[in-house]
Formats: C-alpha cells, structure tokens, sequence
C-alpha cells in the first residue's frame, strides 16, 4: 500500500508514468468517464426538461392569441415570495347601461352578477361566470325600461299612461279610481247637491261586482263593506278584520292562522320528504335537514334548510314590486347564488334579482287581479371555487285577495 500510495501515477493520474500498474491507472480513467457521463447524462436531462417547458410554453401563448378576440388577457403578475410567473384572466366585464355589477374576481369558476337599477328589468343572464378556457358564459345582459302599461292594469276603458316606476290611468266617464275600477254613482233624489253624491271619492275602496258600495241616503251617502271588514269610524272606508287575532276561525292546534284581506286561511307545515335525507321541524316555519352519513353524496346534496314564509296581498297590486328578500348573514364561500324554481304561472308572475352581494329578494313582475294562492320558491346556494357548501330554500305562499284594499 506504502508503494502504491506514492507511486507518481496516484499524483500525476498518468498511466504511461506507470506501465507496471496499468489496472489501477485504468481504474482512475474508468471513474473519470464514468462521472463524465453521469454530468453529461444530467445535461441532457436537463436540456429536455427546458425544451419541454418551452414547447409548453409556446403552446399557452399560441392558445392567448388564439383567445384573444374571445375576451381573454394575459396579466404579468410579480409574486412577493416566489419567482415572477404569468397569471390567466378573464376580461373585465363592461357593466351595462342602468345597471350595477357585483364582483370583481376574474380568476376562472368566479363570477360576475348584474342587477338593474329600479324601473328597469334584466335581459338575459343575471350572472357570467369565467370560465377554464377564459372566456365569460353566457352572453351579455343588458337592462330594459320595464313597461308597467303592459299588464293593461287600466280597467273599463281607460288609457294607460306609462311612466318612470310608475304608471297613470286617465279613466272614461262613469269610472275612477288609481286603476279606474270604480263606477261613479250620480244622485238620483231631487234638490240632492254634488257634494251629497256617492262618488270613488266618498268611498275610498274598490267596487267590484256591487258587492260592496256607496249608498245613497237623502241629503247624503252611506259606504258599505264586504264580508271580512269593517267600517271606518269616518265611514268612509274599509278596514280588514283581523280573524286570526280576534280568534274568529276555526283553525285547529296543530295549525297556524294566516289573516288575508277579507278572511283567512289555516295552514300546516310539514317537514318535505326527500330522498336519501331527513329533516326535523326545529320552529313552527322552518324545517332543517338532519345530519347525513359520510358516504351519503345525495343527503348532502340535499338543502340545509326550508322556511315557509306567507303573505297577504291585495288584487290587482301595482308592479314591479319587491315582495321578499332573502340574504345571509356571513358568506361562506366565494359565490352566492339566487335562483328561482318551478316554472309555468310562478315565472308568469315572479322573478329573482339580486338587492346587493348577500341578498336576493323575489319580485312581483305583473299584477293579479283576481283571487288566487301563488307559490313560489327562492334557493340560495352558497359555492367555493364552483363546488356547492349548501343549499337553503324559501317557500313564500301569497294570498291573494279578491278586493284591492
């Protein structure tokens, strides 16, 4: 060991200064080009591996410019704690004219809502969503002058005026009234003056089929109310009686008195039956659904909750009018949504926008002007990155009455 180690093919790594040790200088050389191979091989690897990246690379860019007239950017972001890279965008979204546009994330599965300002109503989608291929769904909405004139709410002749918000019925002679629903009535007795005749100024309600109306008494007038109200201390008008607080109805325990415009009506709520999921009643209007099993994908698909909601409405109510909102008090994921479900006469007459970013509110797109029950049903869905936390749905009964006060 003492003569190889000091041997001057060790120092020199020379094996023509050691013809009598040809293995181990062979050996030396061996490692050596073996190493250089191991480097080179690294290289190669290397070599591919950047290639790669810029095949892929040039691929994104061929695929930007290939979307770029589908209203796709580019956007160079620096990151604070990592090295500079490129981001992918949506376009900003333009917001429409008499309109406002809710969220401003433009990373794809986010989305943009659109709300109209008031007198006016959406055409077309209430909300676009940037998608993985950088474009936005759906086509642009745009927000229409809503024409109240366009339910013919002037009865009996008369002329419907148009107006911002609002509308304005210029009525034939012999009727009045804000919709000219009311027949005016001319003294008929001798020496009785125009201040003595029954007129829809002396009464201020409806008069629909005679049912109720304004008498006339010598030397004055005398209203009459239908069924399910009372006459004013003025005598004047019509005040609706509350049977549910007077306890005037037969509503049974188990059931809840809901008072409406002329009667009332007893109502029960009963927990929906919906498969793979259950649900327990914890007030006298909500029911929430109870926990579901870990492999039970359809349960947790299922809403989170069910409130009933009932209202009483007048006939023939002016619109558009909001009727119902629906919100959250803290926003679990990135997206909230609003919809309306059930089709045929719930679309007639109802539609969903959205108030601001955590509130919904059900709107009433077209007057009733008869009696009637309208159900409809809001759902709010909370998402995170296009994936559903929970659903929660609001069932809102109207009573509709046959009397416009």
């Amino acid at each position: 060991m003492t003569l190889l180690s000091s041997y001057p093919c060790i120092a020199l790594f020379n094996c023509s200064t050691a013809p009598d040790f040809p293995c181990f200088c062979w050996t030396i050389k061996q490692d050596m080009q073996s190493s250089l191979k191991q480097v080179q091989k690294l290289l190669s690897t290397h070599e591919a591996a950047y290639l790669q990246s810029l095949r892929t690379l040039r691929k994104k860019l061929n695929l930007l410019q290939n979307t770029a007239t589908k209203q796709t950017v580019l956007a160079y972001v620096p990151l604070p704690t990592a090295p500079h890279r490129f981001t992918y965008t949506c376009l900003k979204l333009d917001t429409p004219a008499n309109s406002r546009k809710l969220g401003k994330a433009q990373n794809p599965g986010h989305e943009v809502h659109f709300l109209c300002d008031a007198g006016y109503e959406l055409v077309g989608a209430e909300f676009r969503m940037c998608q993985e291929s950088l474009t936005w769904s759906g086509q642009q909405p745009t927000c229409s002058n809503i024409n109240e004139c366009g339910s013919s709410p002037c009865l009996n002749g008369g002329t419907c005026v148009d107006e911002m918000n609002q509308f304005s019925c210029t009525c034939t002679k012999g009727w009045a009234g804000a919709t000219c629903q009311s027949p005016v009535f001319h003294a008929t007795q001798p020496g009785q003056s125009r201040q003595q005749e029954c007129t829809a100024l002396n009464c201020f309600f409806g008069i629909e089929q005679l049912t109720h109306a304004c008498v006339n008494t010598p030397g004055g007038y005398r209203c009459t109310c239908p069924a399910g109200y009372n006459v004013t201390r003025d005598g004047r008008n019509c005040k609706d009686i509350d049977e549910c607080a007077s306890r005037l109805n037969n509503c049974t325990r188990d059931q809840m008195c809901i008072n409406n415009y002329g009667g009332f009506q007893c109502v029960r709520v009963d927990c929906s039956r919906i498969r793979n999921a259950t649900y327990s009643k914890t007030s006298p209007l909500r029911c929430e659904r109870n926990p579901c099993s870990v492999d039970n994908k359809v349960c947790s698909q299922a809403p989170n909750s069910i409130s009933h909601h009932y209202l009483s409405v007048v006939s023939n109510l002016s619109a558009p009018r909001t009727m119902f909102r629906v919100s959250t008090l803290r926003l679990m994921g990135d997206t909230l949504r609003f919809s309306l479900l059930g089709r045929g006469q719930v679309r007639r007459h109802f539609a969903v926008q959205r108030s601001d970013r955590q509130t919904g509110q059900l709107v009433l797109g077209s007057p009733v002007q008869r009696p009637a029950t309208l159900e409809a049903e809001v759902e709010m869905t909370e998402l995170e990155k296009g994936v559903q936390l929970g659903r929660y749905i609001t069932k809102i009964t109207m009573f509709i009455s046959q009397y416009e006060f």
